[in-house]
């Protein structure tokens, strides 16, 4: 079977022409300062295709193949420990002896010094093989950085300036073992009664007279939760809007967020004969509808040692950082699972034959073949856009606190820290949101293509919508991501009304001026877009204004500042996932119209984004500006006959 870098040739066109290379590898090597590190943008991005040739090898050799093995062997607890099949093993003392854990983590560290983008590359071709595998493979090296990147933020990691290099970090055991593959770690959010609600998290923290702070509580849903270290958010502060565990009624239910903290709990550690002695227990494993050979856990702490990271209150802060970056990777791993189901939908098409031809030249499979190619390489361009700007932002963010700059190249680095910061706050949810629904989608599209021999097990092709099914639930749900990119939009255009109008009429005249009639397309769809946010912002102003009558002009500046979520946005957040749809959709069209202003080649693409995008565009804003008022009657109790005529 081909290397599963070699054989895509989208994702090879990034690694060699469509990556901006230079601002990344130079941040990565110090500004080129770095020990025994690149010299070059060609040098570090020949090794990095070297990573990916190999990995992408083993992923199609040795991973791929054992897909059967690794959804029959399930996890199990044995004597309180988390035990996995004989596949899962062998994998990952395969991929600790490529070093593959350590492949963000700096050279005096015991890592490679890649990109987090590389691994998010690769992260694709993981979930491709086997997307257990590649969960798994995500708390190994990613909690290793993330331990790091909580150092260095927190203020425990100590630099030498010449020549740059890292001498000392606070969690240097828990760094090595990742390292090296003997542990791994995971990150604890979820509870028995809080999942997206994070305010209503129980599990505390608590500081004891000896100075040692102890986490009891219990948490459920942890992927690879087996492992020695966990990043567990807790409580360790009451606030005003808590009352017995809840919120009062009224309150803001985000309130309790500034009451959590981050911990690092080893659920393990060693006595001086070298036994394991346990600080948490595993209750549990799930049995889950996919991602079988990935365990997730059920883990209890009881008064388990604990160490805080960076202040008391700040765990909602370092929670958002490891979010972010996992939300990128289910992006890549959607990707992945959607690039799997449309390669075997492609090849059974072609040998399959119907009515005096394969499957494949049929009109109506040959439609499903190219709407799943053209959002694969959508979603990719979008991650890769996505991956590329986060990353910017956190080595701009470590360099700006850790390195002696002169003041004209700080002040510089800040700018370009702050706009990588919006742009990655911009894409991430619309990433996390489209790569989950058409992850599901195509894989589902591919059992439709095998028909009956889609629905037998023997094919596999079922097990890739079983394990895409996940997507958009978990790292934050789809209707989480939407209504995260709702409020972004919309308090934007309420907040800097000024900015919303010139962009609006800089799209609308692209729209009817661009000589390029692609771009006049690209164009329509983000005015399309504007539009649909200006219709609700309309909605919800006219909805203040009603109330403005009954207040004197003079205090109408306060009241427009007050915005209620829960009352104002009403028509906005039921329509928040269309309105993501038509954003997610105007994004990769831009990035593709950037594409093929370099190279003439992408424009095809393009030509294939549009055809799908834009009439999806026009029914999505049609349906946010034609429903909602009879559906929102009747959620505020009014079901009379004239409020459902409405």
């Amino acid at each position: 079977m081909p290397s599963f870098y070699d054989d895509n040739d989208d994702l090879r066109w990034y690694v060699d022409h469509g990556i901006d290379w230079e601002p990344i590898v130079r941040l990565t090597e110090y500004d080129w300062k770095a020990p025994d590190g690149f010299r070059s943008v060609d040098e570090a991005r020949d090794f990095y295709r070297e990573v990916m040739g190999l990995l992408g090898t083993v992923c199609a050799e040795q991973i791929a193949p054992r897909w059967k093995e690794l959804d029959h062997s399930h996890p199990h607890v044995v004597d309180g420990q988390v035990v996995e099949s004989a596949a899962v093993t062998e994998i990952f003392s395969q991929l600790a002896e490529l070093g593959i854990h350590g492949m963000c983590l700096p050279r005096e560290l015991g890592g490679m010094n890649a990109p987090l983008l590389v691994l998010q590359l690769n992260t694709e071709m993981l979930a491709r093989a086997d997307v257990s595998v590649c969960a798994h493979a995500g708390f190994h090296g990613g909690m290793a950085l993330a331990a790091l990147m909580y150092s260095v933020l927190e203020g425990t990691t100590t630099f030498q300036q010449d020549p740059p290099s890292i001498t000392a970090t606070r969690f240097r055991e828990c760094i090595d073992e990742i390292c090296s593959g003997a542990a791994w770690g995971s990150m604890d959010i979820t509870e028995p009664d809080a999942g997206s609600d994070m305010a209503a998290l129980k599990t505390r923290g608590v500081l004891g007279a000896d100075g040692q702070w102890r986490v009891t509580g219990q948490k459920i849903f942890i992927t690879s939760g087996h492992g020695r270290w966990h990043f567990v958010i807790a409580r360790t502060e009451e606030t005003d809007a808590r009352a017995g565990g809840a919120a009062p009624s009224g309150a803001d239910a985000f309130a309790g967020l500034k009451g959590l903290s981050m911990f690092l709990v080893p659920a393990w550690d060693y006595d001086e004969a070298g036994n394991k002695v346990m600080r948490a227990s595993f209750v549990g494993v799930e049995e889950k509808l996919g991602h079988n050979a990935s365990a997730t856990v059920t883990i209890s702490f009881e008064d388990s040692p604990a160490h805080l990271i960076g202040q008391r209150g700040e765990g909602f802060k370092y929670m958002l950082l490891l979010m972010n970056n996992a939300r990128v990777a289910v992006g890549f791993e959607s990707l992945g699972v959607a690039e799997a189901a449309w390669r075997a939908a492609k090849q059974y098409a072609a040998v399959r034959p119907s009515m005096g031809k394969t499957i494949d030249q049929h009109e109506m499979i040959a439609d499903i073949l190219d709407e799943m190619q053209t959002h694969i390489q959508g979603i990719r361009a979008l991650g890769i856009q996505a991956a590329w700007h986060e990353e910017l932002n956190q080595k701009l963010r470590l360099a700006l606190a850790h390195f002696d700059l002169p003041a004209e190249r700080r002040a510089q680095l800040e700018r370009e820290q702050k706009r990588h910061a919006r742009k990655s706050r911009h894409l991430t949810p619309l990433l996390k949101w489209i790569s989950s629904e058409q992850a599901v989608h195509i894989a589902r599209q591919s059992v439709q293509v095998h028909g009956g021999s889609g629905y037998i097990k023997e094919t596999g092709v079922e097990k890739l919508l079983r394990d895409a099914m996940v997507f958009p639930i978990y790292e934050g749900t789809s209707q989480i991501q939407a209504l995260m990119v709702m409020k972004d939009n919309l308090l934007d255009a309420v907040r800097n009304p000024k900015g919303f109008v010139r962009r609006t009429a800089q799209a609308r005249w692209r729209s009817v001026s661009a000589k390029d009639g692609l771009e006049k397309r690209v164009a329509h769809l983000r005015l399309e877009s504007q539009q649909a946010i200006q219709f609700l912002v309309s909605r919800l102003a006219a909805t203040k204004l009603r109330e403005l009558r009954h207040h004197r002009p003079g205090d109408w500046t306060e009241l427009m500042k007050d915005w209620d979520p829960k009352k104002d946005f009403a028509l906005a957040m039921l329509h928040a996932e269309r309105l993501t749809s038509m954003l997610a959709d105007a994004a990769v069209a831009e990035i593709l119209w950037e594409q093929g202003q370099k190279d003439g080649a992408r424009r095809e693409l393009l030509v294939r984004w549009l055809e799908r995008a834009e009439p999806r565009s026009r029914h999505m804003h049609d349906l946010i500006t034609t429903t909602g008022p009879r559906l929102l009657s009747v959620l505020a109790g009014d079901t009379s006959s004239h409020a459902a005529a409405k």
